[in-house]
């Protein structure tokens, strides 16, 4: 530890605290992870799926994860990273078409030669665009409608957009969709071919390389331990520094602290913050989600992505998991992200697994209920962050008006969307923001 060591304490071993707290230890500073949770991981944690070792919510790598692939080779792990050939499908009014290939664009029925020319020089455009600060100002489905025309838009995009966002989806970012499509669209092995990843061992595997690393530095991690409050006092000039965390289980002492919770959380646990600072975070929206999870004995398609635009069908798509990592044995997510005003999200579990299996049973006659194994639904109340126009002008720094107190959650990894590759950059973001205070 050099003469110099600070104490940090991390709220959140997510990826993000993690990584945070990893750079920080690496650095050769004192750290203290609490984590509410009884688990390391966050969104990427696991748990046992009816004796199968499974991420509750669903995890796929890009092309242009390079955070992610510094780290796995950083850590020793990238013999773990495995590339898959993937098809996408499209159920389109009753009937499975192939997707994301130029033949299959050529080959849908429901779009004429100008659409799907519109379509894939909208596609080609956006796989160029470096600077987002334009399409950062733009309307995501005004943009799209621009590209593609109002057909086009109504058969492709406008359900996706219906079915994730409801009431939010005409305040959206351009840029943050925009990035989602070219993060898709660059991972190919070539133009007929999409290849994305994921890690032999799941998430898992990273979750516990980073464990031994953080133990091996002296950092100490606390699991099922909430933070009420954190700790301030009245600094030489009047105003507030941290002094530590008060938790369930006692007081931390802490010369700075990090929160990677939901920023929702934020206000009610630093009530010393600005009334800006708090205004600021109280204007970011987030959804939930309640994530179905169906155990198969067969497949259900061969497909991985499933985007659905059937008025019977009222999820966005599935995800055949298993069609990515080939586990023992077959797994279809089924994501219903929705505001909490949303009648759905005060549903039981048995009501959405009830009809996430309709749903995917529906799309697949040769399957039966006999074929669904086990179920679960995994919930998170701060999901999804909503990135208006203009989000980078919404986002509050991470350095805060309270001294030796720094923040982010997957709103800072804009315009990217949430992922680990981006809680990685955002957590090495925000220890060297903190490394950075004098």
């Amino acid at each position: 530890m050099n003469a110099q060591a600070l104490h940090y304490a991390v709220i959140g071993a997510g990826p993000m605290g993690l990584a945070a707290a990893h750079r920080l230890a690496a650095a050769g500073h004192r750290v203290t992870v609490v984590e509410a949770d009884d688990r390391l991981g966050g969104m990427s944690a696991a748990f046992d799926f009816d004796g199968l070792s499974l991420e509750r919510y669903y995890h796929f790598i890009c092309k242009t994860d390079v955070p992610l692939f510094r780290t796995l080779e950083q850590f020793g792990l990238s013999h773990h990273l495995k590339w898959t050939s993937t098809q996408l499908g499209f159920y389109y009014q009753g009937t499975w078409y192939d997707w994301g290939r130029p033949d299959a664009l050529l080959k849908f029925p429901h779009l004429n030669i100008v659409d799907k020319l519109r379509f894939a020089a909208h596609v080609l455009a956006t796989k160029r665009i470096t600077d987002w600060r334009e399409l950062d100002r733009d309307n995501a489905t005004q943009w799209i409608r621009r590209w593609l025309g109002e057909r086009a838009y109504h058969v492709l995009w406008e359900r996706l957009f219906e079915l994730k966002f409801f009431e939010l989806q005409d305040n959206l970012s351009a840029a943050w969709i925009g990035t989602r499509i070219k993060r898709v669209a660059l991972s190919r092995k070539s133009l007929w071919r999409e290849e994305m990843g994921y890690l032999d061992g799941g998430s898992q595997v990273l979750l516990d390389e980073w464990k031994r690393r953080l133990d091996a530095l002296g950092a100490e991690i606390r699991l099922a331990t909430p933070v009420r409050q954190v700790d301030v006092a009245t600094g030489a000039d009047g105003s507030p520094v941290v002094t530590g965390l008060n938790t369930r289980h006692g007081p931390i002492a802490a010369d700075r602290v990090l929160s990677t919770a939901p920023l929702r959380y934020v206000p009610r646990l630093v009530p010393a913050l600005s009334n800006a600072e708090k205004g600021r975070i109280e204007a970011i929206r987030n959804i939930p989600v309640a994530c179905v999870l169906l155990k198969l004995k067969k497949a259900a398609t061969k497909y991985f992505w499933m985007n659905v635009n059937d008025p019977r069908i009222e999820v966005p798509g599935f995800i055949e998991y298993s069609n990515l990592n080939p586990l023992p044995q077959k797994v279809v997510y089924v994501p219903y992200y929705m505001p909490a005003t949303h009648p759905k999200w005060s549903w039981s579990d048995s009501a959405l697994m009830d009809e996430a299996q309709r749903y995917l049973l529906l799309t697949q006659p040769q399957l039966t209920a006999a074929d669904v194994i086990a179920r679960h639904v995994s919930r998170y109340e701060y999901a999804q962050p909503i990135c208006p126009p203009g989000f980078y002008a919404m986002l509050p720094g991470m350095k805060t008006s309270v001294g030796g107190f720094f923040m982010a959650d997957t709103s800072y990894c804009y315009p990217e969307d949430r992922s680990i590759n981006e809680s990685i950059a955002v957590g090495h973001q925000l220890a060297d923001a903190a490394m950075a205070l004098r």
